[in-house]
C-alpha cells in the first residue's frame, strides 16, 4: 500500500481514492455494498450473512465509512447504514480517465505495429 508521502508524488492519486479502492478490496465489504444498494440497513441485518463475531464486521464497516462508501446513524437502538454513493463516482471517473489513457496507447501502438507491418 502506498503511504501518504509516496501518493503525494503520484499524478491522479489521492487519499480519499486509496481508501476506497482499499475498502472495495474485500469480498465481504462488495458483499454489504451490493446489499445496501437495495436500500438501508440494520447493521445486525448485514451482519447475519456472515460468519464472524459482531467487532470484526464493524471493522468491515468502519472500513467503509472511512473510504465514504457507507453512511450509519442511529435510530432508536439500531444503527442503520446506508449507501454512501459521492466517493464510488469519484473512483468511477478516475478509473474512466484511466480508460481513456490505455485506449489511447492502445491505439497508438496498433497504428505503429500497422505502420511496421507496411514497411
Amino acid at each position: 500500500m502506498f503511504s501518504e508521502a509516496t501518493l503525494s508524488q503520484v499524478p491522479n492519486q489521492s487519499v480519499e481514492l486509496r481508501d476506497v479502492f482499499h475498502a472495495l478490496s474485500d469480498s465481504t465489504r462488495l458483499a454489504v455494498l451490493e446489499r445496501l444498494s437495495r436500500g438501508p440497513a440494520a447493521v445486525s441485518e448485514l451482519a447475519a450473512p456472515f460468519d464472524m463475531a459482531l467487532p470484526s464486521f464493524m471493522q468491515h464497516l468502519r472500513v467503509l465509512e472511512r473510504g465514504g462508501l457507507v453512511s450509519s446513524r442511529k435510530v432508536g437502538r439500531t444503527r442503520m447504514c446506508e449507501l454512501a454513493p459521492k466517493r464510488l463516482k469519484q473512483a468511477e471517473r478516475w478509473l474512466g480517465r484511466q480508460r481513456q489513457v490505455w485506449e489511447r496507447r492502445l491505439d497508438q501502438l496498433d497504428e505503429y505495429l500497422l505502420s511496421e507491418k507496411g514497411e
